[in-house]
């Protein structure tokens, strides 16, 4: 891999885009390699949870790359959306948790592939935005469709038409980030959180992932019927088994995954 750096170590991989020349800017080979990178992390055991940040302290991810990006044509600009569709999917449904440890900038490209994890813990110096109509463009990589979903449809609107960047304070204010933290303390806080999530059934937690997910889509009766099948599914499960026996033995529970 030219442009990422992973680290693996007690169930938690830290992926870091590392492009710091560019600011961790999002161009073609990159998003190639996140999805080749993402599909391997799908299928290992030994991960359980993905901590997605990029190189440096100053961004995370600062955009998609313009400099790629001012020679493309109709149809080749069209495949690059469809091509970080792809990628920002794989992040979003993975059946694994996965946390943006937001370290600076993240701006357009990388607000969407922040938005794409489940949660999204931001350093103190983060700055938020979708600067696209700046550029003639709209956001191409998810950003009308995730953030809206995140914010709301009005302050969507806001932000994507003004181009106007939020710190960290705001964007947990209005829901964008779910923690904001001291930059030194962000990894750490993020592997805390990691663990956290590890304690649990990582099947259940599986399941919630997709009940959310695909209940965002649907109206609220078929969204809790999604819940009830699913919650069926968590009763076959060992985890479940165990989970229950555990709470009422009063001790901590030993889950497998099974």
């Amino acid at each position: 891999m030219n442009n990422l750096l992973m680290e693996v170590e007690n169930g938690i991989a830290v992926v870091t885009i590392n492009r710091p020349k560019a600011l961790n800017a999002l161009n073609s080979e990159t998003l190639s390699e996140l999805l080749n990178l993402f599909t391997e992390i799908e299928g290992r055991a030994d991960i359980k949870v993905l901590i997605l940040t990029g190189s440096g302290e100053k961004a995370f991810v600062a955009g998609a790359d313009i400099s790629e990006m001012v020679s493309k044509s109709v149809k080749e600009s069209r495949e690059m959306s469809l091509l970080a569709f792809e990628v920002f999917q794989k992040l979003e449904n993975m059946p694994k948790a996965t946390i943006a440890a937001v370290n600076g900038f993240a701006l357009g490209g990388g607000c969407e592939i922040a938005m794409a994890c489940d949660i999204r813990v931001a350093a103190e110096n983060a700055k938020f935005g979708q600067p696209e109509t700046g550029l003639g463009v709209i956001p191409g990589f998810g950003g009308t469709q995730r953030l809206p979903r995140l914010v709301g449809k009005g302050r969507a609107k806001e932000l994507i038409f003004t181009n106007d960047m939020v710190d960290a304070q705001e964007a947990y204010r209005i829901g964008l980030a779910n923690k904001v933290v001291p930059a030194a303390e962000l990894l750490e806080t993020c592997k805390t959180m990691a663990g956290k999530i590890m304690s649990k059934g990582s099947f259940a937690t599986q399941l919630s992932k997709e009940a959310i997910n695909q209940g965002m889509d649907v109206d609220l009766v078929n969204g809790i019927k999604l819940e009830a099948n699913l919650w069926g599914v968590a009763f076959a499960t060992e985890d479940r088994k165990e989970g229950m026996a555990a709470f009422l033995e009063k001790r901590k529970a030993n889950f497998t995954g099974v």
